[in-house]
């Protein structure tokens, strides 16, 4: 298969707890668990967490190894961006800080004028974007 748009993404970052992750990511924003691995105490081996949309053409891998765990070191421009198209519902921002997540003000003011950012529990940023976005060339 050629590399082209087609192409699945999986973004994979380190998790402090996958149990709150989950909690975030699958009970808050209404992702899906697409696969887990708990770790077996197997040196090397992770537990791991993939969520996502089942059609979708991209995943959020979560890992974390018990025998040497990586802290999650999220700066103010690590953003997941999901472009709504529409206004945020303050239902959903309210359903993520039910669920582990913070509203926090976004380093970058475009994002506040736009959306609404979320820590996760983490410290990562979703970005909701009121905008929507095409990367196809006008």
């Amino acid at each position: 298969m050629p590399l082209d748009a087609a192409a699945h993404v999986r973004l994979a970052r380190p998790s402090s707890d996958l149990r709150a992750a989950e909690r975030f990511w699958v009970d808050g924003l209404g992702l899906s668990v697409l696969y887990r691995h708990e770790a077996d105490g197997t040196p090397g081996r992770h537990s791991l967490l993939m969520v996502g949309w089942p059609q979708g053409s991209w995943h959020l891998e979560l890992t974390h190894d018990p025998a040497a765990p990586t802290d999650p070191q999220p700066t103010p421009e690590d953003l997941l961006v999901l472009y709504l198209g529409e206004p945020v519902p303050d239902s959903l921002v309210e359903r993520l800080e039910a669920h582990g997540g913070k509203r926090v003000p976004a380093h970058n003011p475009y994002w506040d004028t736009w959306g609404v950012t979320v820590r996760d529990p983490d410290g990562y940023l979703l970005v909701l974007s009121s905008r929507d976005w095409s990367n196809s060339v006008s």
